[in-house]
């Protein structure tokens, strides 16, 4: 079965959303490689770096809880433009900080404020392009992807010329700043009966959403436990010197973004849940490659295939729970943005503590049993949707 033809239309709205997501995407990513340079400022410890992920993690769930209800009082456009403004917020509280409660602070003003727009970008997406969803969710993530490889180069070079890793975060404040003047006029799409009212009674998500939840906590839980730990895996179990293994990373980037692409492409032609199959089947055959892999000719391969794997789990479900609750876009939007949250705030340091007791190799089984459940989770949850929709007609 093979998705009904529609058009496919990027209008203004469309771009402005693509660019908001890929500004978020890119000061998210932006903490990873900046955290040496302020770890070197203001002589933090690791587990005070640490605490600017976590914080930014922490941030999201809250946004995740929140974003339905706060979206139902305050409208979407107040938090799509509030939602980029309180990043700006969070940008300059981290810049201009000097003291560690400071900077972690800021990193959790961009976590919880920031992500009540990366909600409302998804959930206006899903409801403006409705049946064309899964092409619209997949493009975003693809531009996403691109700002999120941009930040550690431009950071890295900036600092290599003698300018401050600041500049690289505030240049993207500025590109924000240029696109509210120029397009704050622009309509945000509305939901169908979300928003009507703030005494609308409130809806649930259907079962199956939640089932597709698990899969959204497990698929993020691989890609920041690979994101923050497969460097060390490089240089500790295959043997590539720190430095190579740091850039071999992106290998791993990569492919998440062709990823995106091809997805976003055969998204057109192939149903989302099919999709979302393939790309767990992949990511499960790349990991043991990767994981038994004593040479970089097979464990960069390895790593690819995972990132690849990895590149369509988030919008692909976020396509296919948006279809489960065609009327509740605010909702679910936020509980995946919620799963996200919990994800990054819990595995990558579970992986890590595992690691210290039983070495990082045999800690990475971890990542494979994540793997596996996608896996599970995605074809009983596609046998549940079909019979579903099958019961339906």
């Amino acid at each position: 079965m093979t998705p009904i033809a529609f058009t496919f239309t990027r209008d203004r709205f469309t771009w402005l959303a693509y660019f908001m997501l890929a500004y978020y995407a890119y000061l998210q990513a932006a903490l990873g490689p900046l955290m040496p340079f302020l770890a070197a400022e203001l002589e933090l410890s690791y587990t005070l770096r640490g605490l600017h992920f976590s914080a930014f993690a922490l941030g999201m769930i809250i946004a995740g809880a929140t974003a339905d209800r706060a979206a139902r009082y305050f409208g979407r456009r107040t938090l799509f433009w509030g939602g980029g403004a309180g990043m700006v917020l969070g940008v300059i509280i981290l810049t201009l900080g000097q003291t560690s409660p400071i900077t972690i602070f800021g990193s959790f003003v961009m976590g919880t404020i920031g992500s009540y727009l990366l909600v409302m970008i998804q959930a206006t997406l899903a409801d403006h392009h409705g049946a064309m969803r899964a092409v619209a969710l997949t493009e975003s993530n693809v531009g996403a992807s691109a700002a999120a490889m941009l930040a550690p180069l431009l950071i890295s070079q900036l600092e290599n010329f003698g300018f401050s890793w600041r500049f690289a975060l505030l240049a993207m404040v500025a590109a924000w700043a240029i696109a509210l003047a120029a397009t704050s006029r622009v309509p945000i799409p509305q939901s169908s009966a979300e928003n009507r009212g703030v005494n609308q009674p409130k809806a649930r998500l259907p079962a199956l959403f939640w089932v597709y939840w698990l899969v959204v906590l497990l698929g993020v839980s691989v890609e920041w436990s690979t994101g923050f730990w497969a460097a060390d895996f490089l240089e500790n179990v295959v043997g590539i010197r720190r430095v190579d293994a740091a850039a071999s990373m992106a290998v791993f980037y990569v492919a998440i973004l062709l990823g995106r692409w091809f997805g976003s492409r055969l998204s057109r032609i192939v149903l989302p849940n099919r999709l979302l199959l393939i790309a767990s089947a992949i990511l499960l055959t790349g990991f043991p490659i990767f994981w038994l892999s004593r040479s970089p000719i097979s464990a960069l391969p390895g790593l690819f295939l995972m990132g690849l794997g990895i590149a369509n789990l988030f919008p692909m479900t976020l396509s296919i729970v948006s279809n489960l609750a065609p009327d509740m876009a605010n909702a679910a939007s936020a509980r995946t943005s919620l799963a996200a949250g919990i994800a990054i705030l819990v595995m990558p340091q579970i992986l890590g503590s595992t690691a210290d007791r039983i070495g990082i190799q045999s800690a990475f089984a971890i990542v494979g049993g994540l793997a596996l459940g996608v896996l599970v989770i995605v074809w009983l949850a596609n046998r549940a949707f079909a019979f579903m929709q099958a019961a339906s007609v």
